[in-house]
């Protein structure tokens, strides 16, 4: 990614990608590696879904647009901005 360069996309529900995770789809906005990368995805999670506890070597930030998002850091309804450091 060109930090110095302007971006835009349309959000596009048809183009998600499965995960290697049943029931969570991802669509990527920006993405530099392979399963461990430094991305910017626009993630479902289809209900009683799960992804695996991970790692995020530059950090995560992520908006819950609905439902609830869970992880080892607690629960976070609709609404919710999280950012995690490195």
């Amino acid at each position: 990614a060109d930090f110095h360069a302007f971006a835009a996309t349309n959000f596009d529900g048809s183009k998600y990608i499965a995960s290697p995770s049943y029931g969570v789809n991802r669509f990527m906005l920006d993405r530099i590696g392979s399963e461990k990368a430094r991305a910017t995805t626009i993630v479902e999670y289809q209900p009683k879904s799960s992804f695996p506890e991970h790692e995020h070597v530059g950090g995560e930030e992520f908006l819950v647009l609905s439902g609830t998002f869970k992880d080892q850091f607690g629960a976070f309804p609709a609404g919710t901005y999280v950012r995690n450091p490195v």
